[in-house]
């Protein structure tokens, strides 16, 4: 008599349906299917299946692992991006990476390690493996093979 009929709707990863606002704070963890986007504070890890977005005034205190993550402002924890992190100039990453494509514009502030790998292996393993320390202002990291000089 009481039945309803409520169809589950699959969200998109490639949309944005959450946001910390600028002015507010979250402590806990944030589990999502699509995007999120940070221009305020937060305590917590985060999960997305979506892209994540640190914007100029966000404040994470947080492990991160979504599908892109962009950096414009601060993060204080490890990142894991299964396909592209970016850190702008205005960005500050303080922890270790690990993703299949790093891109770290002039003026940005990575200190932690870097791990690339291929996220189509299948068996877990790596044919691109860059493990390197890194307590430097991106614009002095550009990095050349050693013995290439």
């Amino acid at each position: 008599m009481f039945k309803s009929k409520v169809k589950a709707t699959k969200v998109d990863p490639n949309t944005t349906d959450t946001i910390i606002g600028e002015g507010s704070s979250f402590e806990g963890n944030i589990k999502s299917d699509a995007g999120l986007r940070v221009e305020g504070q937060i305590k917590g890890d985060i999960e997305c299946q979506g892209d994540v977005t640190i914007g100029e005034k966000g404040l994470v205190h947080s492990n991160i692992s979504a599908r892109n993550i962009i950096i414009a402002g601060t993060v204080h924890g490890n990142v894991h991006a299964t396909n592209k992190l970016s850190i702008n100039a205005k960005g500050k990453l303080y922890g270790d990476i690990v993703t299949h494509t790093l891109c770290i514009e002039e003026g940005s502030i990575f200190e932690g390690t870097s791990k690339m790998e291929n996220v189509t292996e299948s068996n877990g393993n790596s044919n691109m493996n860059a493990n390197a320390k890194s307590t430097s202002e991106a614009s002095s990291s550009k990095s050349t093979p050693k013995g290439n000089d």
